[in-house]
């Protein structure tokens, strides 16, 4: 058990919580909320619905090799979205399943996705750890919640009011967390780590869950999973905490317009300075062309995390970008 206090987090707001001190600000109105909304609605209404390059996807015949040829071995697998399977210390860990086809409570008003996940709910292998970030739509799927298998046998990790959701829908084995806290499951250890970003699933719940990232840890390795967030000071602070990592997964896509989202959303850059704040030894880019939920084209997260890798000098060996479907070993 690490040995933090939870007045660590200073996350307490009147009424719910709060982002981390020295996180950016959230100047967006609700007014301005609503907009953005209703914009992703017209576009799903008028047909508007952008396309990720073939490049990027795998066929389902290379998924299941891919998954075959790393089977027994700490591997990453991308669902898409931030919807991972990461198999760990002997755990299959799947984190924030989205592989609905809306991301919004009432479909087929909202947000619909333009990319098929990787795997459907059936083709899951039994799932030991469930890790969810927040109660976002694309982050916590209703529909993926209540069809996964073997619920009497996996773990859930969320954080701070989120149990009961899960509880709700037939799970017996759920935690939750604060910022750094600790839960373990067989030889794996999930830490709550904070995150820049928010809550809520109306206009009437804002901020009244707590989000997070998490640190997942085995043998001497951690991997990183970061939610969704803003960049901000808190980053180094966790690295002084729990130490460097050796995998983190930061969300590069979801990033314009810049002045509504950078207090939610980090960019292609700042997903980048997230893992390298974190000291960790490869960084991989997610959260991007799944679903349109902000204005740049999904292929730009990919290109400009890239670039920026580049212009720190780190190769494409520490800066990983994988196709939807692709699976990678962690060792």
């Amino acid at each position: 058990m690490l040995a933090f206090s939870v007045e660590t987090a200073e996350n307490r707001s009147e009424g719910g919580f709060r982002n981390p001190p020295g996180s950016p600000q959230n100047t967006n109105s609700v007014i301005e909320t609503i907009q953005a909304y209703t914009d992703r609605i017209w576009e799903s209404i008028t047909g508007y619905h952008p396309k990720l390059s073939a490049d990027f996807i795998l066929s389902p015949d290379e998924v299941r090799q891919g998954r075959a040829a790393v089977e027994g071995r700490d591997s990453l697998t991308c669902l898409g979205h931030a919807s991972f399977l990461i198999e760990f210390g002997g755990k299959t860990i799947l984190t924030d399943p989205f592989l609905s086809e809306y991301a919004t409570g009432v479909p087929p008003f909202g947000p619909q996705r333009a990319t098929a996940p990787a795997l459907t709910v059936e083709q899951l292998p039994q799932i030991g750890i469930l890790l969810v970030s927040h109660n976002h739509y694309d982050h916590l799927d209703a529909p993926t919640i209540e069809a996964l298998a073997g619920k009497a046998g996996i773990r859930v990790v969320v954080p701070l009011g989120m149990g009961a959701f899960f509880t709700q829908r037939g799970y017996t084995d759920v935690v939750e967390l604060d910022w750094y806290e600790e839960a373990t499951a067989g030889g794996v250890a999930v830490t709550a780590v904070p995150a820049i970003h928010g809550s809520g699933r109306g206009l009437s719940d804002r901020n009244e869950m707590l989000w997070a990232g998490f640190v997942l840890r085995n043998g001497g390795r951690k991997i990183y999973f970061a939610g969704d967030s803003g960049y901000g000071p808190v980053f180094a602070q966790i690295r002084r905490l729990i130490g460097p990592v050796d995998f983190a997964l930061v969300p590069i896509g979801v990033f314009e317009p810049r002045r509504r989202m950078k207090s939610r959303h980090v960019n292609p850059q700042e997903a980048l300075q997230i893992g390298l704040d974190l000291g960790a030894g490869i960084i991989v880019g997610m959260h991007w062309g799944t679903i349109r939920l902000s204005d740049e084209a999904f292929e730009e997260a990919p290109r400009l995390f890239r670039e920026a890798a580049d212009a720190s000098g780190i190769s494409e060996r520490r800066a990983w970008i994988l196709k939807i479907g692709e699976s990678r070993p962690l060792d």
